[in-house]
């Protein structure tokens, strides 16, 4: 194998459907989650959801009212930025409880509705499976260890103050996870014993799959093949029948606080803003 310095300098990587699960035996892998394990690149419903659930539908709303800011600091100026960004207004002040809830909850069922078969085998065949992400652990956590059956998430940190267990909107060291910031926790992780396989989906992911033995890139697909609930690791998230209804619709559960004003119950009202948004995003990608 050549050294991971050599490694590093390579900037191109063979496509997953190049990789033969059967000419070797692959013991470990690091995969990134956006866009490689799960068909939607983009993590801004996800967000829009916590905030929501763990927060309130007010803090949705001004969630999606950045969202057109937040896209232009992604595409423009610094991806890590832009994650910055959406943890401080998605959980500035929440109770880490109530983040660990809803994570739980919540995430779940609609992150394993979007879970692509085609990155979701080559992940399953692996003894030793990671979790490398610019996500917060505590909002993936539950749905990687429980539903993918990975044995780390290795993603950005929250800052919580231990007086109020409020999450205070920043993150700790180093940061939010792109670039070699992965590279790092993956040597870090893993020792001298590297990953076999290393999957990603964008350049930011390039860093941390150049260390690995091997390096594949998951090619955007929006009709990729997704794997049933049954093929997944448990069922107990998944027993009203949420994943019945398709994965492409997944922003349309994110309902925003408009309805109150009409309604003296808590309802969410489908923004077709978002979609509209998040579809300009991925032809610019």
């Amino acid at each position: 194998m050549s050294s991971p310095e050599l490694k590093h300098r390579r900037k191109t990587f063979p496509p997953l459907s190049e990789c033969d699960l059967s000419a070797v035996s692959h013991r470990s892998i690091a995969a990134d989650l956006d866009g490689t394990l799960l068909k939607a690149t983009l993590s801004f419903p996800y967000y829009i959801l916590m905030a929501i659930e763990a927060g309130s539908l007010l803090r949705g709303l001004i969630l999606v009212l950045f969202l057109p800011l937040i896209s232009v600091v992604y595409i423009f100026i610094s991806e890590e930025f832009a994650g910055k960004m959406l943890i401080f207004i998605s959980f500035s002040g929440v109770k880490i409880r109530d983040i660990e809830v809803a994570s739980r909850s919540v995430l779940p069922r609609i992150y394993a509705a979007d879970v692509r078969r085609d990155s979701y085998k080559v992940f399953d065949s692996c003894e030793r499976k990671v979790i490398v992400t610019a996500n917060p652990i505590v909002m993936v956590e539950a749905f990687v260890k429980e539903v993918l059956g990975a044995e780390k998430v290795l993603g950005t940190e929250i800052e919580v103050d231990p007086r109020t267990k409020r999450a205070t909107g920043f993150v700790a060291e180093p940061g939010v996870l792109v670039g070699k910031w992965k590279k790092l926790a993956v040597m870090k992780e893993f020792g001298e014993d590297l990953p076999d396989i290393g999957i990603g989906d964008r350049k930011s992911d390039h860093d941390f799959m150049s260390i690995c033995k091997e390096g594949y890139m998951v090619p955007k697909d929006h009709s990729a093949s997704l794997v049933s609930s049954q093929s997944l690791k448990t069922q107990s998230f998944f027993q009203d029948g949420y994943l019945e209804r398709p994965s492409s619709y997944v922003v349309d559960y994110i309902w925003l606080p408009f309805i109150f004003l009409f309604y003296p119950f808590r309802g969410y009202l489908n923004l077709s803003l978002i979609e509209g948004i998040l579809k300009c995003i991925y032809r610019r990608m």
